[in-house]
């Protein structure tokens, strides 16, 4: 006899299908949250932000991590320097903390190059909100063919 039965065999593993279809929903039931939709917003550039660039000092992501405070090379106490710098000007400027808005409040846009390791990106984070800054934001290129909307 050289045939083999295969019937207990789709059996069996129609009853596993079945149950399988019934507990995955319930293994991955997650906290509901509403998400943004995906929308790219333009950056409004204002004179008092500040414009970052980082990057690494090799090409391939290693070594030394070069930070340009508009075109000119800083390391980290000259990068906290200028930024405590600037915003107190801006706020002697506008006259008092009490009279910053959401419209005179400084940001700092950060360009990070794509071969940039993440301990460049978050020193200088970390500098600019002991500098005082609470907005910082990435400047990133957009996908090519995606639309940019505005927000309403």
């Amino acid at each position: 006899m050289a045939d083999i039965n295969t019937t207990p065999l789709v059996d069996v593993m129609l009853v596993m299908l079945i149950i399988f279809l019934l507990t995955i929903p319930a293994v991955l039931d997650t906290v509901p949250v509403k998400l943004p939709p995906v929308v790219f917003d333009p950056t409004q550039t204002k004179p008092e932000n500040v414009l970052l660039t980082v990057r690494a000092e090799n090409d391939d992501g290693t070594g030394a991590c070069k930070v340009y405070w508009g075109k000119s090379e800083v390391d980290s106490t000259k990068l906290l320097e200028l930024g405590q710098t600037k915003l107190e000007k801006l706020i002697a400027d506008v006259g008092g903390a009490e009279n910053i808005t959401d419209e005179t409040m400084p940001e700092v846009h950060i360009r990070g190059d794509v071969m940039t390791p993440y301990k460049c990106i978050g020193g200088v984070i970390y500098t600019m909100q002991y500098a005082g800054y609470q907005r910082i934001g990435f400047i990133s290129e957009p996908a090519p063919g995606s639309a940019t909307i505005p927000r309403l």
